[in-house]
């Protein structure tokens, strides 16, 4: 199976008018270059272009697997300065990656609150809500990184007055509660309702045995909204279990050190290195598997749309369900012998051994029959 499937010139010119989308002239538009590409080194030196319409600098992050479910982009504030005001017909989510500022969200209703971030910080922003963003640095720029649900929402109107300029409050979403966003919550299981995370680099997490290695999960439901993102991590000297889902996942590693293999069914995985501020968006159903090569323990946000969440008949998404039992995550036990001897290696350059023992020894207790 071809990594890409790629076709000849002759096909590809048959389908080149409907590459092309609403949601790419407008982003060209805005002056802004797309990058496209599953894997970015750091989010927080990647090269921006000033923004004009906003007020900041930019560019967006899309590979082709999500570009038409969600996208990401990374914002840059200047010392002292602001964005421009902005309302959209989109949801949106914001991973504060450096810098400290507030924001100001109101309504057409006349309601008004101001939060302050700084970096770590995790927020959304409340459907067509009215929203401004402060640099409160006079010497320091203040970045971040947003994932909204753009692409369907401007190529279905293909009008941006539209979508950028309905006056309409959707108040089961916002109105302007004065603790909206206060950090409160409420955990329903893996699930934290809330609307903000002032650190989510120190959140305290939930076991997550099922994706092994002894690790921690949250989900997170913000704003109301239909995206959703979770933060996993995991410990020293240990590894997540392989697994595939839909596309439009965009992981931002929050500390740690490691790398992460991914690859097609059938093919040889390929490895990317990470350290804190990396982002890996793995393909429709590419598996991708995450290892901790650091002194420290590895965390990683992964912020991403409903279609990512490929579900059984529980709801339960089937990342987390056996291979063994029709799932899409791999057991331990069924790894190629080149994952566990490429983890060994990678530790012992930074003079850890694995921890895994437990962790293969407690799958083996649960672990289904292989099916012939």
């Amino acid at each position: 199976m071809a990594k890409d499937a790629l076709v000849s010139d002759d096909l590809a010119k048959k389908f080149a008018t409907e590459k092309d989308t609403p949601y790419l002239r407008w982003v060209r538009e805005e002056g802004l270059d797309i990058i496209s590409a599953h894997y970015v080194r750091n989010l927080r030196t990647v090269e921006l272009k000033p923004w004009a319409r906003r007020g900041g600098k930019g560019v967006y992050i899309n590979h082709e697997a999500s570009r038409t479910s969600n996208d990401c982009y990374v914002c840059e504030i200047a010392p002292g300065k602001k964005l421009e005001p902005q309302r959209q017909l989109f949801e949106e989510m914001i991973l504060v990656l450096d810098g400290r500022g507030s924001t100001v969200v109101w309504n057409d209703a006349g309601k008004k609150i101001t939060f302050e971030w700084k970096s770590g910080a995790l927020f959304a922003i409340p459907l067509n809500a009215w929203h401004q963003h402060f640099n409160g640095s006079g010497s320091e720029p203040a970045r971040f990184v947003a994932v909204t649900n753009a692409p369907p929402i401007i190529n279905l109107y293909e009008d941006l007055d539209f979508v950028f300029n309905t006056a309409h409050d959707f108040k089961t979403r916002f109105a302007g509660e004065p603790d909206y966003f206060s950090a409160k919550g409420e955990q329903k299981g893996l699930l934290l309702e809330t609307n903000f995370v002032p650190d989510a680099v120190n959140l305290p997490l939930i076991s997550a045995k099922e994706r092994g290695a002894g690790g921690g999960h949250i989900r997170f439901n913000m704003a109301k909204g239909s995206m959703n993102s979770h933060i996993s991590q995991f410990p020293i000297g240990t590894y997540k279990k392989g697994h595939c889902h839909g596309p439009g996942a965009h992981v931002i590693i929050l500390s740690g050190e490691g790398y992460s293999l991914m690859w097609p069914e059938g093919e040889e995985p390929k490895r990317y290195d990470w350290e804190v501020g990396t982002m890996i968006v793995p393909p429709n159903m590419w598996f991708h598997q995450h290892f901790n090569t650091g002194d420290s323990p590895a965390r990683y946000l992964a912020f991403k749309h409903e279609v990512v969440s490929v579900r059984n008949a529980q709801g339960v998404p089937k990342a987390w369900i056996s291979r063994r039992v029709g799932g899409d995550q791999i057991d331990y036990a069924d790894e190629t012998p080149l994952v566990r001897e490429l983890f060994v290696k990678e530790l012992a350059k930074n003079g850890l051994t694995p921890k895994m023992d437990l962790a293969y020894e407690q799958e083996l207790e649960t672990l289904p029959p292989k099916v012939a």
